[in-house]
């Protein structure tokens, strides 16, 4: 079941990622993003970048807590799948220092999606 749930993860985030995997090193978050072991770190890519270094193109792995209630939830999201996986990998970008490309539509869809989840007055 979860190695289906990556697939979709993986499929849903398209080039923002190199894989998803499960681990089970995460306690309190839904999700972190990692280097693969071959390749530059994210915070190294940041100095490099900031100082004008060429920096290599590389994507990160994300790695995703499966007993998160956010991930149980993605277990049998349908209509809002993608969104929901933009989102673990936006948190898990900003949680590790990262700049978001679309911040609005993070804003946007961070909205939405919870909206969705407030009962109605």
């Amino acid at each position: 079941e979860l190695r289906g749930l990556t697939e979709r993860i993986k499929t849903a985030l398209g080039d923002r990622v190199k894989d998803v995997r499960v681990t089970l090193r995460l306690t309190d978050s839904p999700s972190c993003l990692v280097s693969d072991e071959h390749e530059m770190g994210a915070n190294l890519a940041r100095i490099l970048k900031a100082a004008g270094q060429p920096v290599p193109g590389s994507k990160p792995i994300l790695e995703i807590n499966p007993s998160h209630p956010m991930v149980e939830r993605l277990k049998a999201e349908a209509p809002r799948f993608d969104d929901w996986s933009a989102l673990l990998y936006e948190q898990a970008l900003l949680a590790e220092g990262g700049q978001l490309d679309d911040p609005a539509g993070f804003v946007k869809r961070l909205n939405s999606l919870l909206l969705e989840l407030t009962p109605k007055p």
